[in-house]
């Protein structure tokens, strides 16, 4: 049987005793100068009162300056800067006339106003298209068209740049500035169709300038340069004031005398084969030119321009 000596058990406890006492040694060396060095950066944080808040601050100044713009504010500025024009119910006339726009991109896609939703059409990065959104509102309008119709069954139009449109709507979304226009008749159709202006970062309204720059690339008002031509079909335009200063103005009679026609022209004399030459020459005068040709004399007339032969002295032809 082995048997372990007394005098190395001695050894190896007095070594674990030494192991153990350096390591406590080098734990309390180390909590210590962790301590320290939090009581330096304590002192450091005392030595700058407000750092924290200063801190604080600049960052809620920041947060500040990449708020949104004021949605209300530019819907204001919109209302002031497009007048509104009203439709029918059936949107086939106009009941009030407002603001005349100008669309300075192609490519909006435009339905008759005999669909019952307009087609939706976007503007981004510089261009109109239709997209996803188009896409939606057409299966749309098939749903509600009766008969199994789709979108494709009203007429359709893509607009051309800077054609005039009539504006019936504006409304600042969350993502952009939603206008519907609507149009004088092309081949006795009217069309009609919405143009979403989207914004850049579609998480954030922009400042009210960078929005209305948005809206006036795409469209601006059309100056007007009839007004009279402007006013709404139940307003009267004012008759303009007559200068007391200037001459009165003779009365022009309801009824004027009109002068009796013309009369008609003497009937053109005419010549019938048989007539004797002194007949014709007679009733035609003196022909500007004579021919003889064998048994046939020809006379030649200018007005009215005839040829008549003579046979015998009497007249065998007439041309």
């Amino acid at each position: 049987m082995l048997v372990e000596n007394p005098s190395s058990f001695e050894s190896t406890g007095q070594a674990e005793v030494a192991r153990g006492s350096v390591r406590r040694k080098l734990r309390t060396s180390e909590f210590m100068n962790r301590s320290n060095a939090e009581i330096s950066r304590g002192n450091a944080m005392k030595q700058l009162p407000g750092w924290g808040t200063t801190a604080l601050l600049a960052g809620l100044a920041v947060g500040a300056c990449g708020q949104n713009g004021d949605p209300a504010a530019i819907q204001q500025k919109l209302n002031a800067q497009f007048q509104i024009t009203t439709v029918t119910a059936d949107r086939s006339e106009i009941v009030t006339a407002g603001s005349v726009v100008v669309l300075h991109k192609d490519g909006m896609m435009m339905y008759g106003i005999t669909s019952p939703l307009a087609p939706s059409n976007s503007f981004k990065n510089g261009k109109i298209g239709q997209g996803w959104g188009g896409f939606g509102k057409d299966m749309a309008i098939s749903l509600l068209t009766p008969g199994g119709g789709t979108a494709a069954s009203y007429p359709q139009r893509k607009a051309v740049a800077e054609e005039k449109y009539w504006i019936t709507g504006v409304q600042v979304q969350k993502d952009g500035i939603l206008v519907q226009l609507y149009s004088d008749p092309f081949d006795d159709v009217r069309y009609y169709g919405n143009l979403k202006i989207v914004f850049p970062n579609k998480k954030a309204i922009p400042a009210m300038d960078a929005a209305l720059q948005e809206v006036a690339e795409v469209l601006t008002v059309a100056p007007v340069e009839n007004p009279a031509a402007q006013a709404t079909p139940n307003q009267a335009v004012p008759a303009p004031v007559a200068d007391a200063s200037a001459p009165p103005v003779p009365a022009v009679p309801r009824y004027q005398e009109i002068a009796p026609p013309p009369p008609p022209p003497a009937p053109a004399p005419t010549v019938s084969v048989g007539e004797p030459k002194a007949r014709v020459a007679a009733d035609l005068g003196e022909p500007q030119r004579k021919a003889v040709v064998g048994t046939r004399e020809i006379f030649y007339y200018s007005d009215p321009k005839m040829k008549v032969t003579f046979i015998g002295g009497r007249v065998s032809n007439v041309e």
